[in-house]
């Protein structure tokens, strides 16, 4: 195996200023020559900062974020994150799965912010941006500092994944529930292989990430699931909707949250465009389910919920956004917005 230096670069900002991502030092950038990482580049930068509070947070369940990484090698097509590599001048579509931002530096900012005479102890959210345990995760290794650092300080925290290498920092995880709080989210949209494939192609399959879920039960560490997303007309038969259901229930889910697909700009054309190309009889449907904006109807939204809902009492789980249920977008930076909202027959979450 061999790392190949392909440039070092001054110092670079992106058109919005981003001197978070691009400061003082030299961004290096790399390519990787075994299969895994065959086409994928990685741009690695010393960051300024890590511990990112969120826009709008007196409205959210969580102020702060870390998010260690920008694109996504799980190149889900759907992905509302994909808007957030035209700040950095690099492509929303290819350059979003192959183009990968890597901060480097992000377990020593960690543990420095927390070590901070301000900081509160906050709970910090992870994954909300792009998976902190996406392909890339695997040679740079930057969550088990980070993980590390939150536990010393028995600092609450969460994570959302789609990713089966979260297991390799099981133990870690223990040793931080034992002092503080720990939330584990998998995100399972659809067991449909066939769609998954497709739709999902970089991410583990839905089975062996419901096989985290069960690690994580098994292992005293709550796990909720977010099935996300809910693809119109091509994830949404009632059949489908109980298949997964069913399979979540049997992985000892606490809890499962329905999330209808949006379509963001920067998301919505690279969808829109592989469904011109997969499913072309789906995209005038597609077109008017969406016409209003990034969001399906209300109608349809509560539809989705309802039945998920009622198919998680038949089998023993119940849904986590059960009179809570919290709308949540992206804002221009990446961050999540999340308004609160009435009981889930009004409000649909949104998140991947």
């Amino acid at each position: 195996m061999r790392w190949d230096n392909l440039a070092e670069s001054p110092p670079t900002t992106g058109p919005s200023g981003d001197m978070a991502l691009f400061g003082t030092d030299a961004v290096v950038t790399r390519t990787f020559d075994t299969p895994e990482f065959r086409g994928i580049t990685f741009h690695e930068v010393r960051a300024r900062s890590i511990v990112n509070r969120v826009p709008g947070a007196s409205r959210m369940p969580f102020e702060w974020t870390v998010n260690p990484y920008r694109g996504c090698t799980h190149a889900c097509v759907y992905c509302f994150a994909r808007k957030t590599h035209s700040y950095l001048d690099l492509d929303t579509g290819l350059g979003f799965d192959s183009q990968i931002v890597v901060k480097i530096n992000a377990p020593q900012l960690v543990r420095r912010q927390l070590a901070s005479a301000r900081w509160e102890g906050q709970h910090i959210a992870m994954g909300t941006n792009v998976d902190c345990y996406q392909r890339a995760e695997g040679r740079y290794g930057l969550m088990p500092g980070i993980i590390t650092a939150l536990r010393d300080h028995a600092n609450p925290f969460s994570i959302l994944t789609k990713g089966t290498l979260i297991l390799r920092d099981l133990e870690l995880l223990r040793e931080a529930a034992s002092v503080t709080e720990v939330g584990i989210s998998v995100s399972v949209g659809f067991i449909d292989q066939d769609l998954w494939r497709t739709v999902e192609p970089g991410t583990p399959s839905p089975e062996r990430r419901l096989d985290v879920v069960r690690a994580m039960t098994d292992n005293g560490i709550g796990c909720g699931v977010l099935m996300a997303p809910v693809i119109p007309f091509l994830g949404d038969r009632p059949d489908q909707l109980r298949a997964t259901v069913k399979a979540i229930a049997a992985s000892g889910a606490g809890s499962v949250t329905p999330l209808v697909l949006h379509l963001r700009p920067g998301a919505r054309e690279w969808f829109m465009a592989w469904l011109a190309q997969h499913h072309p009889h789906l995209v005038a449907r597609y077109e008017r389910l969406y016409a209003d904006g990034a969001y399906a109807p209300k109608w349809y939204q509560r539809r989705i919920t309802r039945q998920v809902h009622e198919l998680a009492d038949e089998f023993g789980i119940g849904p986590a956004s059960r009179g809570e249920a919290r709308r949540i977008s992206t804002d221009r930076d990446g961050a999540r917005d999340e308004t609160p909202g009435p009981a889930p027959e009004a409000t649909q979450l949104s998140l991947l």
